[in-house]
């Protein structure tokens, strides 16, 4: 295993604030690379009074000498990537090919995609998955199609893009009447001329990033690999058909940056000090009560992506056991624990029963059912929010991210207490110069 790699995964339902620690790894870091997902997935920075959210630049981006990628397994939204280059630039923040690179071989997300997230939704009704809408399915369906696939490489060559676009906006076209009725009409021409000349803006960006990572790897750089979203979401090991539609755990990591699996190294695995969700599927210890509604005031807790609002519940360790043993997680970060404050008594969801039988083994498919066991611990109502060291947290409040560790089963190595940069503390991590 190469122990200067590490990779970040979210280990709930997404939103865990993998961006803020991945900026903090980012600053010892020679490249960051994202793996899966796409525009789907926010990430939000605090540096000072000023706050960035990126989509698809990993977050490696604010940080000087970083090269960040866009790894082959994403489904990359080219106008969105474009928009977002172009609002860091105007913001100060270096954004050149020097140090943002797209795979040539990442899959595009068309305008057709995103109709086709929006159509298939609707026509779902009570049934729809909760999509962000952004194409990202439908996009990762294409790619396991094949022929109606483009890839980034092909935004290169404008005489066959134009052929592509044509020949896979005629399929589209036939299939949405048929599907849903469709009536409107896909603009193939304004299409064309738009993505030829994004192609044209992108050009100096796109190289084949698997080698690039591989050769750094080789030199005995240290590699950064962003995950997006959160296991629980995972297209594979997720609670299906609630999830997103690319592998987003460690396991995605050797396909997904195109690094042999011993690259992964030092897993991370980033947690909330409860539990959220956006959109429909189960949610064992959601709070549908004032207790949910306060934690999500205090966490804010609105989609970066969409806006939002999360489901909150009790911090799930069913949820989290797995999804550390299934990315292999050496050290967890607990993101949000000034949420917490101010709270008379926490509960911490230690197993679950169906039947009233406790449950040997956690199904991601059975979740629907299922009873949580809980415990209790004692809240606290000092504000956490200017402690500087872990020693100087409340007794209350170490007590509890002590019993979040024993019942993972993974040492705590960062404690986040608030959203900028500083308000994060270095507890236990295995990790040499997290903050450079």
């Amino acid at each position: 295993m190469n122990s200067n790699n590490v990779t970040v995964v979210g280990l709930q339902w997404g939103d865990e604030g993998k961006g803020k620690i991945v900026d903090a790894l980012a600053a010892n870091s020679d490249m960051v690379s994202r793996y899966c997902g796409g525009a789907n997935a926010g990430h939000t920075v605090k540096v000072g009074d000023e706050k960035y959210a990126v989509h698809l630049v990993p977050c490696g981006i604010l940080h000087e000498g970083v090269m960040n990628c866009v790894g082959n397994g994403m489904a990359f939204d080219p106008v969105t990537a474009l928009g977002e280059v172009e609002h860091l630039q105007g913001r100060g923040v270096h954004v050149g090919p020097d140090n943002f690179s797209i795979s040539e071989a990442a899959q595009v997300v068309m305008p057709w995609h995103k109709l086709q997230d929006t159509l298939n939704e609707e026509s779902l009704g009570k049934a729809k998955i909760g999509t962000t809408a952004r194409g990202i399915g439908p996009c990762y369906c294409d790619k396991a199609n094949r022929s109606t696939a483009i890839r980034v490489a092909d935004l290169l060559d404008a005489d066959g893009l134009t052929e592509k676009i044509a020949r896979v906006a005629g399929i589209k076209q036939v299939t949405f009447e048929a599907l849903y009725n469709y009536k409107g009409e896909i603009d193939v021409e304004g299409i064309t001329a738009e993505f030829i000349e994004i192609g044209k803006k992108l050009a100096p960006h796109i190289r084949n990033t698997g080698a690039l990572l591989r050769r750094a790897t080789a030199e005995g750089k240290r590699v950064l690999f962003e995950g997006g979203q959160g296991t629980m979401l995972d297209i594979d090991h997720g609670t299906y058909p609630f999830v997103t539609s690319s592998s987003v755990s460690a396991c995605g990591v050797p396909a997904g940056a195109g690094v042999a699996p011993k690259s992964i190294g030092t897993v991370v695995g980033i947690m909330k000090a409860y539990t959220t969700r956006v959109g429909a599927g189960p949610f064992p210890t959601e709070l549908d009560n004032e207790i949910g509604d306060a934690i999500r005031k205090a966490g804010n807790e609105f989609g970066t992506t969409t806006g939002r609002p999360r489901r909150c519940g009790w911090f799930d360790a069913m949820v989290v056991k797995y999804t550390a043993d299934l990315s292999g997680v050496d050290e967890l970060a607990v993101m949000l624990l000034d949420v917490l404050s101010g709270l008379d008594e926490l509960k911490i969801c230690v197993g679950y029963k169906v039947d009233g039988v406790l449950q040997e083994d956690f199904d991601p498919a059975n979740l629907a059912d299922v009873e949580c066991v809980y415990e209790t611990l004692p809240g606290w109502s000092e504000d956490i929010t200017g402690v500087t060291s872990y020693d100087d947290l409340p007794a209350n409040a170490k007590a509890y991210v002590t019993r979040v560790s024993e019942v993972v089963g993974r040492k705590v190595g960062i404690v986040s207490i608030g959203p900028d940069r500083k308000q994060t503390l270095v507890y236990n991590t295995g990790i040499e110069g997290i903050f450079g």
